[in-house]
């Protein structure tokens, strides 16, 4: 059973998304929150949540802030963002505050569910839209007098772990990857573990900000 919290300033969002999402058999809402201090305050009296939905445009205290501070004390626990296509500023920053991906709010109940147990389960999840304007949103624009940026192969990173990155910047899960480079899903974890150790990086949503910033050659 996963266990959900809803974080939204609106409670009828907050009151709709825990009825669909509540009805799979997998999922069990136990808290609801109108902000980021308030989801903290409820995790630290003991009400742990596997998965936070998190909006991230809220008064007090915003998704990208309570992102920040709920990892800081509850790292185990994954954050899902529900963002609009206006919010890319506010999705990096959530991202580097380690947030485990974002959801569109207009998307159907089943994608949320399936989102839900996707970032669960210890992938990413970037919408493709989504990823394709933070490509460009995360590589300003060159100066002369600014140091190249590093690329992957030179830390020492083998086709298939280049090809792992990439994917992993795409949003795909483990299994996804798996069937996309004919590996099973126990070798592409081994590939991810190797590839953060060799990049010094702490998780997949480091993976993507560093590709998508233009580590990739």
């Amino acid at each position: 059973m996963i266990k959900v919290m809803i974080v939204d300033d609106d409670p009828f969002i907050r009151q709709s998304l825990q009825v669909l999402i509540g009805m799979d058999p997998d999922i069990e809402v136990i808290g609801a929150a109108s902000d980021g201090n308030e989801a903290l305050n409820l995790l630290q009296a003991g009400n742990m949540a596997d998965v936070i939905l998190m909006d991230i445009r809220m008064p007090g205290c915003g998704g990208v802030e309570g992102t920040e501070k709920i990892k800081q004390a509850f790292p185990q626990v994954s954050i899902l963002m529900l963002t609009t296509f206006d919010d890319d500023e506010y999705i990096i920053e959530a991202l580097r505050n380690g947030a485990s991906g974002y959801l569109l709010k207009n998307i159907p109940p089943d994608r949320i569910i399936q989102g839900v147990k996707t970032v669960n389960e210890g992938n990413m999840l970037i919408h493709p839209d989504i990823a394709r304007k933070l490509t460009t949103f995360l590589q300003p624009a060159a100066r002369p007098e600014s140091p190249q940026v590093q690329p992957l192969e030179s830390f020492g990173l083998t086709k298939m772990e280049l090809a792992v990155v990439a994917s992993i910047a795409e949003g795909h899960t483990n299994k996804e990857i798996a069937g996309q480079l004919f590996l099973s899903e126990g070798t592409v974890k081994n590939y991810i573990t190797d590839i953060l150790s060799k990049l010094e990086l702490r998780d997949r949503t480091q993976i993507a900000i560093f590709y998508l910033k233009g580590g990739r050659g």
